[in-house]
């Protein structure tokens, strides 16, 4: 399945198209093709060059301008490249029209992100879920796949009708195939809805954030597991649940799959399972790399996929990891502009809206071993809190060890 969408040969190189619209400017649009590049190393591509445009809105037939087009027509003949890849989705007729004009493959920021979590996926529920996304996404997309019948159909009527014959045919058989299976992952999800319930009424913890934040490190710096890590996104997909103890304190602790902006509708549905930890944990661990320049639209963007997940709003910690990454260019004093975020220092950061969370958050090296122990007495003393709760009979045991602890 994963050769319908992406290119069969890996460390091609690869142009990066993105547009400056109304939605969104030309820092964000430079920002989120430095995201689409990692994407794109991620899956094997090597980023050649990027283009970009300033438009209104996506032209509806080319999504560029047909200059710009043109342009990146010379630039991928000039230097042999065969693959460009646009930072938005694709409608099905700009993926045509595109692809006549270029004659190369085209890629959008979807069919890069399936790619990659196809490549990602370890288990046969993960696998599964990455399967039944991408042939959602090619379902409206199958008319590509017959251009070649284009140009056979000056032979009259006998000839469409072969065409639209397979089409329908491949409909059919792409249809069958993603009800197959939605009630492969139904059984999948009901197994997992046991096991979660076999674990009894112990506090859960998740582990939520953007994409390479640090969250398996994370996780295996409380839970003491060797849980996968590697600094690419989408390093890990199946959730992975460890049983954590702080002092005497037990609880579980779940590491999700990292959000992203753009992050494709159908990966979301299929992945509900997986994002089930969410919905069912007690209290979130909200990570975030506070070393990248736009850290707080990641912000924006998890807690926006949080509210898509679950309405319910939960107790949540915010880790601000990577403290040891962090940078800043310091203003000379007789500089009087405005300061911007590369001016402003750890210190400073942390008397802006971040000083009114109190308790609510904390700065940390997950990778440096930083403030750790602080990390496990602020997730204890929450856990704590939610167990007693539960447990009320509990609390003097609590009392009594935290007094032989003393």
């Amino acid at each position: 399945m994963k050769d319908f969408i992406i290119s069969e040969s890996k460390n091609e190189q690869a142009i990066l198209v993105g547009l400056i619209t109304q939605e969104q400017n030309e820092d964000q649009v430079k920002e989120y093709l430095d995201e689409l590049a990692f994407l794109a190393e991620t899956a094997g591509i090597i980023p050649a060059k990027n283009f970009t445009q300033k438009l209104d809105k996506p032209n509806p037939v080319t999504f560029v301008g047909t200059g710009k087009l043109q342009e990146i027509k010379q630039y991928a003949e000039d230097h042999e490249i065969g693959l460009v890849i646009f930072d938005d989705e694709l409608s099905p007729k700009q993926i045509r029209n595109i692809e006549k004009e270029l004659q190369i493959k085209i890629l959008d920021r979807t069919s890069l992100i399936l790619d990659i979590f196809a490549m990602r996926a370890q288990t046969a529920y993960a696998k599964t879920q990455v399967e039944l996304a991408q042939y959602q996404y090619l379902l409206p997309r199958l008319t590509r796949l017959w251009t070649h019948l284009d140009r056979q159909r000056g032979g009259g009527v006998m000839m469409r009708g072969v065409g639209e014959t397979q089409l329908e045919t491949d409909r059919r058989i792409i249809l069958t195939k993603i009800a197959f299976l939605k009630e492969e992952l139904k059984g999948i999800d009901k197994q997992m809805a046991s096991q979660r319930k076999n674990r009894g009424k112990m506090v859960r913890v998740a582990l939520v954030g953007y994409t390479n934040v640090g969250k398996s490190t994370m996780m295996n710096l409380l839970s003491k597991s060797d849980v996968f890590a590697e600094n690419k996104l989408f390093a890990t997909l199946d959730t992975t649940v460890r049983k954590v103890i702080i002092d005497n304190l037990p609880f579980l602790l779940s590491d999700t799959v990292g959000f992203i902006r753009k992050l494709p509708t159908h990966l979301v549905e299929s992945f509900k399972s997986t994002l089930d930890e969410v919905r069912e944990a007690d209290m979130l661990v909200h990570v975030v790399d506070i070393s990248h320049p736009n850290f707080e639209e990641q912000i924006e963007v998890v807690n926006k996929t949080l509210l898509d997940i679950d309405k319910e709003e939960k107790p949540t910690i915010l880790v601000f990891n990577k403290v040891d990454a962090f940078t800043y260019t310091p203003k000379d004093e007789d500089d009087l502009t405005p300061k911007t975020r590369e001016n402003i220092s750890l210190d400073e950061l942390k008397k802006t809206w971040m000083n009114k969370m109190h308790d609510d958050c904390i700065f940390i090296s997950a990778k440096e071993k930083l403030n750790i122990d602080e990390l496990k007495q602020k997730v204890y003393d929450r856990v704590k809190a939610i167990h007693i709760e539960r447990y009320p009979y509990n609390d003097f045991l609590f009392q009594k060890y935290d007094e032989e602890s003393e």
